[in-house]
């Protein structure tokens, strides 16, 4: 019996060890399979690799174990097993295997700042995962909603990459989420109501999408929340009141919204650990809490490009971290000491940044702007209404790079501080009233690479010192009284794209060495007296696009070279002395890039410019032949003066007939039988307008093949011979690139023997711009104008004006300003045009220098400047008011005279009532139409909203009832440019053009 139970006992034994050891055989062999399962997901990773630039992955293989190859990491207590997957960096481009989904206990991966692209990897299994970094990468597609069952996750970032649709709306499951960054993609929808429920959130950023509706309010109630980052959408309605009250956020960014309403009065006091408020390109309003200075950690604020009103609180110089302070593109006033004592008390922070661009600051710049801290590094007071000089100490600041003084009132000259801001880099003063010469100590500042300083009084040489600059990309001294050469040491700015020295009284030639800027995109140094030849050389610049030589004294032939230049997609040339044949290839055979009037001595090119052939023969014969060309028109036109005098004489005519002013050789000679051939007989079929004192007809010489428009004067009607004479003195004085190009002048006798007086101008293929404004029936085919061109028309129209009352000797009153004088060429580049009832004067505030003390009523009713009504003296605040009519038609798409207006309302007060905060009641419908367009876009409305806000306010001041309320044309056209800079600066790439 004992030997029976003892082998009974030795035979369970047994089999419990035989268990046991199966039981541990299918353990390893478990193991086995797993860590297997870890190896393929790893080696098939590997394989969909395309690209490893910094080989990073050579390692993996079969030499080293996979838990050692670079960026995997296994658990500890589960051998093989891996943990960590971070390859983050290294550039490796391809796409995720799917496979990489097996890694169950799979806790980091960190797969950012690669070149990965396809869509989102099926990872839903990875239910440990508890950091998931993809961000800067390319992936496609939505993110799927199945990855909210990765529960333990605390981390997602999948910023920059391409995801598209909407935030999953169960993400609200990730309860463990801390941070979750979705910025920099295509994400359109709304921000989930379910983000409340992640009681943990601490960092949240879904900036640079597309997302559109409100703020959540619960995002306010989360209490661990240090950051939200929202900007860059679509977000619309009022900042909820909750945020406000995050006792713990340090980083509070909402910018680039369509948010509006106000700031709370005690904001500075519920946001106490505030670091970073970045507010702007809103629509918020109101004054800036001054309690904003009792945030002690405050270092960087942006509230620009919104419409907050008031003073800058002087709170602001207790902020003793305070870098930087953007406040640019509002409403902000100061004019006296105490609006100005915020810039004196902010002396105690550390401002590096300080931007008040575009608001209404008044008056002299204080001294104080000089005691800002000694590590300011950017300040831009441009496009206010400061006045007086610029203060000296405004030169202290060792490491200033950007100074932005543009479109003020300031004058004086700029040499006791300029040369000491040897750090700066651009320097901005456009559109000033600055004085003086440009000093030689300008050359110390060798880093610049900006120059402006265009539409200003400076005079004297341009020093040889502006050769100093090696990084310099634009330099723009036009529209100011330089006078003598350029210099030559211009050459040795080798990174210029762009040398403006337009409107100026430059002589000499122009460089043979500006070749050597072989960086030149634009040459503008039009309107000047530069003489000699043009430079063949100028063929080398291989990039060059706009070449504007106009108005000049140039002579010799154009350089074939020129036509070598295959980027060039502007040449002006016109009113010159250049002569012979016209190159035939390249920009030379493009009529609507090519300006070449008013250089009689040109001959041949390309078919399509419809020049006359040139002539080819022996030097005697060539003489002889010029020599016919020459004298059978003067004599004829001797002549057919003898013959019109003998005429007028025997026929006792009642008018006197006056002599054509003097145009000047560049001036073709036409006669009455030349203009009746061009017109068809004065046809019907070709009369495109009929004026005050005439008709005008299409019509083409036979002389040149040129197309015309023909302004016949109805010597009948009162007035109409000085309108013509008033014209002719007109044209004859001013030039401008958006005055009407006048070709010649006519005043003979018709066949009957009747007086005839004509002007002959280039004929504008696209007409006027009422004809683009008002479509008529038969104008199916007629686009509506976009805000783009609209504005680009403005912009021809307030520099033309400009000119006309501040650049010239006499300033000139148009009188008549509306759109249908308004023309467009084939580009859309407006002209303006119709000087029948312009004058000269001696000065804007004084009267006409004619017999009559009063304009009465002449001008177009519905544009003329109301003091006209009453008997007013003429004077430029009449032709500003008439301005800001044509904006305010411009942009609304009414008339003046609209049947709507009546009873009290006028375009004026129709629009004054509507502002600012319901100007879509007023804009254009198309115009609206295309904001629905600019919202789907993937940008905002609101750069479209504040660029309108902007133009029509520039329009109200225009119109104000007394005239010495009104801004005046030379700071209507810098605003209006200000603007422009402004919303293209703001609507990037993706706008519609």
């Amino acid at each position: 019996m004992g030997a029976r139970r003892s082998g009974k006992l030795r035979m369970l034994m047994l089999s419990a060890l035989l268990v046991l050891f199966c039981g541990a055989l299918n353990a390893r062999a478990s193991t086995v399979n797993e860590t297997s399962v870890d190896l393929r997901s790893l080696l098939d990773f590997k394989a969909e690799i395309k690209d490893d630039p910094t080989g990073a992955l050579l390692a993996w293989n079969d030499s080293l174990h996979y838990c050692k190859w670079t960026g995997v990491n296994c658990s500890a207590t589960h051998p093989g097993r891996v943990t960590v997957l971070n390859l983050l960096g290294l550039n490796l481009e391809g796409q995720i295997t799917p496979s990489l989904g097996n890694l169950t206990f799979l806790r980091n991966l960190i797969l950012g700042s690669n070149r990965f692209s396809g869509r989102f990897p099926p990872l839903n299994r990875l239910r440990r995962l508890q950091i998931l970094a993809l961000g800067s990468n390319s992936f496609q597609g939505n993110i799927p909603d199945a990855l909210t069952n990765c529960s333990q996750l605390v981390v997602l970032d999948l910023s920059s990459n391409n995801f598209v649709g909407v935030i999953p709306p169960n993400i609200g499951f990730l309860s463990n989420l801390q941070a979750l960054d979705l910025s920099a993609n295509n994400l359109t929808g709304v921000i989930p109501p379910s983000l409340n429920n992640i009681t943990q959130l601490q960092e949240i950023s879904l900036a640079t999408n597309s997302l559109g509706g409100r703020i959540p309010e619960g995002l306010g109630q989360l209490p661990s929340m240090t950051m939200i980052l929202l900007g860059q959408n679509n977000l619309s309605g009022r900042i909820p009141a909750s945020l406000f009250n995050l006792s713990y956020i340090n980083t509070l960014g909402l910018d680039t919204n369509m948010l509006s309403g106000t700031l709370s009065s005690n904001i500075g006091d519920t946001l106490p650990r505030l670091q970073l408020l970045l507010l702007g390109a809103n629509m918020l309003e109101g004054n800036i809490p001054a309690s904003l200075g009792n945030v002690s950690e405050l270092a960087r604020i942006d509230l620009s490009s919104n419409s907050f009103v008031g003073q800058v609180p002087s709170s602001f110089g207790n902020l003793r971290k305070l870098y930087y302070l953007n406040l640019d593109h509002n409403k902000i006033e100061a004019g006296d000491n105490q609006s100005w004592e915020f810039l004196g008390a902010m002396s105690n922070c550390p401002l590096q940044f300080l931007s008040l661009y575009g608001n209404q600051l008044h008056g002299d710049l204080p001294s104080s702007v000089g005691n800002l801290s000694i590590m300011l590094r950017h300040l831009d007071l441009g496009a206010n209404h400061l006045s007086g000089i610029v203060p000296p100490g405004i030169g202290k600041y060792p490491d200033l790079s950007s100074l932005g003084l543009s479109y003020n009132n300031l004058t004086g000259t700029i040499e006791k501080w300029i040369g000491s801001l040897r750090k700066l880099q651009g320097l901005y003063l456009e559109g000033n009233n600055f004085i003086g010469s440009i000093p030689y100590s300008i050359g110390n500042l060798t880093r610049l690479t900006l120059l402006s300083v265009s539409k200003n009084q400076f005079d004297g040489f341009m020093p040889s010192s502006l050769g100093n600059f090696p990084q310099l990309t634009k330099l723009d001294l036009s529209y100011n009284n330089f006078q003598g050469n350029i210099p030559m040491q211009v050459s040795n700015l080798k990174q210029l794209t762009e040398l403006r020295l337009s409107s100026n009284k430059i002589t000499g030639e122009i460089p043979n060495n500006l070749d050597r800027c072989d960086n030149l995109i634009t040459i503008q140094l039009d309107q000047n007296m530069l003489t000699g030849e043009i430079p063949s050389s100028l063929g080398k610049l291989s990039g060059l696009q706009s070449l504007n030589f106009s108005h000049n004294n140039l002579s010799g032939t154009i350089p074939i070279a020129l036509s070598d230049l295959q980027f060039l997609r502007m040449l002006d040339l016109s009113y010159n002395h250049l002569q012979g044949q016209i190159p035939r290839n390249g920009v030379f055979e493009n009529p609507a890039a090519l300006l070449l009037d008013g250089n009689w001595g040109l001959c041949g090119g390309a078919p399509s410019l419809h020049r006359t052939s040139c002539y080819h023969g022996s030097q005697k014969l060539k003489i002889q032949y010029y020599l016919v060309r020459i004298l059978i028109p003067i004599f004829g036109f001797m002549s057919l003066v003898a013959i019109i005098y003998f005429i007028l004489t025997e026929k006792k005519m009642r008018r006197k007939n006056t002599t054509l002013p003097p145009f000047g050789k560049q001036f073709l000679k036409v006669s009455y039988k030349d203009l009746d051939e061009a017109t068809e007989n004065f046809s019907e079929s070709n009369l495109i307008g009929r004026g005050s004192y005439g008709s005008v007809y299409k019509g083409k010489l036979s002389q040149n093949k040129m197309e015309v428009a023909v302004k016949v004067f109805d010597l009948e009607m009162h007035g109409a011979e000085r309108s013509f004479l008033v014209e002719c003195e007109a044209v004859r004085n001013i030039q401008h690139r958006n005055l009407l190009p006048i070709i010649t002048a006519c005043s003979t006798a018709d066949n009957n023997g009747n007086a005839f007086k004509a002007l002959v101008y280039e004929f504008m293929p696209n007409g006027n711009l009422d004809s683009w404004l008002h479509h008529k029936g038969d104008e199916k085919t007629k686009e509506h104008l976009n805000l783009t061109k609209r504005i680009s028309i403005v912009l021809d129209i307030a520099d033309v004006l400009d000119y006309l009352h501040n650049s010239i000797g006499k300033p000139i009153i148009h009188y008549d300003l509306k759109p249908s004088n308004i023309l467009l060429d084939c580009d859309m580049t407006a002209y303006l045009g119709d000087f029948g009832i312009a004058r000269f004067i001696l000065d804007s505030r004084l009267k006409s220098r004619g017999d009559s003390s009063s304009v009465g009523l002449r001008g177009t009713i519905g544009y003329i400047a109301p003091e006209y009504a009453g008997g007013g003296h003429p004077s430029t605040c009449g032709d500003v008011y008439s301005f800001g009519i044509v904006l305010l038609e411009i942009f609304t798409g009414k008339r003046p005279t609209d049947s709507m207006f009546g009873n009290e309302l006028n375009i004026v007060n129709f629009v004054k009532k509507n502002f600012p905060d319901q100007i879509w009641n007023v804009i254009d419908i198309p115009l609206e139409q295309e904001c629905k367009a600019f919202t789907a876009g993937n940008m905002t409305a609101n750069v479209m909203y504040q660029c309108l806000s902007s133009l029509l306010e520039v329009a109200l001041s225009c119109t104000r009832e007394l005239p010495t309320e009104r801004i005046s044309m030379r700071e209507a056209a810098n605003r209006m440019h200000e603007i422009n800079a402004s919303y293209v600066r703001g609507k990037g790439p993706y706008a519609p053009q």
